[in-house]
C-alpha cells in the first residue's frame, strides 16, 4: 500500500526577515526554499525540524509553533508528501549553507517568483506579504 512521505519545513525568522536556502538538488534545483526535509523513521517531527535547520542552515533553532500542515498530493514532484511546517527562531549557531543547500540567506524581500514547492503559500500563511 502506497503512503505519503512525511516532511518538515521551517519558517525561521531572523534579523527582520526569513531564512531561505537555495536548493542544491532536484527537484527545484537552484530555487529558493524553506529549510526542511524528510522525517527519519523513529524520529519525532519536532526533532526532524531542529535537525534539518542545523544541517541546512548551521542554525540551532527553538520551535515557536505550527504554521500549518501541507498535504496537497501534488506539492512535490517526487510524490505525495505531507509537510508539517514550524515557525522557529535562532537559538544559536552561525548562518552557513550545508547538506542540500548551495546558499543560505536572510530575506526581507521574498523572491516570490523563485520559490520551490508550495513555499510561497507557506510564507503567506506565516504572515509574509
Amino acid at each position: 500500500m502506497a503512503r505519503p512521505a512525511l516532511t518538515v519545513d521551517l519558517v525561521i525568522k531572523l534579523r527582520g526577515g526569513v531564512v531561505l536556502v537555495k536548493r542544491k538538488n532536484e527537484p527545484y534545483r537552484n530555487r529558493w526554499a524553506l529549510p526542511g526535509g524528510f522525517v527519519e523513521y523513529g524520529e519525532k517531527v519536532e526533532d526532524a525540524a531542529v535537525r534539518e535547520a542545523w544541517e541546512e542552515t548551521g542554525l540551532r533553532v527553538k520551535l515557536l509553533g505550527l504554521v500549518g500542515i501541507y498535504s496537497d498530493p501534488h506539492r512535490d514532484p517526487r510524490g505525495h508528501t505531507v509537510s508539517i511546517c514550524f515557525l522557529a527562531k535562532r537559538a544559536g549557531g552561525r548562518l552557513k549553507s550545508g547538506s542540500d543547500a548551495s546558499e543560505v540567506g536572510v530575506f526581507r524581500k521574498i523572491p516570490w517568483g523563485e520559490l520551490a514547492f508550495d513555499h510561497a503559500q507557506i510564507l503567506k500563511d506565516a504572515g509574509f506579504k
